[in-house]
C-alpha cells in the first residue's frame, strides 16, 4: 500500500468525510471504494458494444411528432384528451 497526496474540493471532502463518519468506515476505505466504482464503470461502458438503431425513411425528413419536451407534453395531453372523451376507442 502507497501514499499519495491528492487535492479534493473542501465540500466534496467534508461529504466524503461524512459519509465515511455515518457509515462507521475510514475516509480511506470510502475513496478507494468510489475510485474502484468508477474505475469499475468506465470498464464496464467501455466493453459494451455499440448499439445501432434502425432509422427508416429518407434521410433529413422530420419525426411524424414534435420529440421536443413541450411537443411531446402537448402530444401526450391530446391523446389523454382523445381517450378520455370516448374519441379514441
Amino acid at each position: 500500500m502507497r501514499r499519495t497526496t491528492v487535492r479534493i474540493d473542501d465540500e466534496l471532502l467534508a461529504d466524503a468525510k461524512a459519509f465515511a463518519a455515518k457509515h462507521g468506515r475510514s475516509l480511506n476505505s470510502v475513496v478507494e471504494d468510489a475510485l474502484r466504482q468508477m474505475l469499475h464503470q468506465k470498464k464496464t461502458a467501455d466493453e459494451r458494444r455499440e448499439v445501432v438503431l434502425p432509422v427508416y425513411g429518407e434521410e433529413g425528413a422530420r419525426p411524424l411528432i414534435d420529440v421536443s419536451p413541450a411537443g411531446l407534453k402537448e402530444f401526450l395531453e391530446q391523446e389523454d384528451i382523445e381517450r378520455f372523451a370516448g374519441g379514441g376507442q
